[in-house]
């Protein structure tokens, strides 16, 4: 059974940084696409990040590019997502996704999902 283990998130200050780290199980992940997304109450799950199978290729939401970092160790199936100059509004559960195929910023290309971890930023 494929699975996906986020940690790393956390209650930080605004202007701090976390790490969030994504462990994958079950299956080799180094030919699948990694996704990021984050969901807050009422709203839907929304695209954070994404990096190709290779890392080659990146892709970012206009609200965090350049603070957020999308990376991989194939070696280890661990996808991370470093952030950084954190906002009170990136407050969410952050999950991580894998996919095949992906479009990469549409969740529902995505084949497996972690369980989330929560990112509390305070002001």
């Amino acid at each position: 059974q494929a699975q996906l283990v986020e940690s790393g998130g956390g209650l930080v200050q605004a202007g701090g940084s976390l790490r969030l780290s994504c462990v994958a199980s079950g299956r080799t992940f180094s030919r699948f696409a990694m996704g990021w997304f984050r969901q807050v109450p009422g709203r839907e799950r929304g695209f954070v990040a994404a990096i190709s199978w290779s890392g080659r290729t990146t892709y970012y939401a206009n609200s965090v590019k350049g603070r957020f970092t999308v990376s991989r160790d194939n070696a280890k199936n661990t996808a991370y997502l470093e952030m950084n100059s954190l906002k009170p509004e990136d407050t969410a559960v952050y999950y991580c996704a894998a996919a095949e195929t992906a479009s990469y910023v549409d969740s529902k290309s995505y084949d497996y999902w972690g369980q989330g971890t929560q990112v509390t930023v305070s002001s």
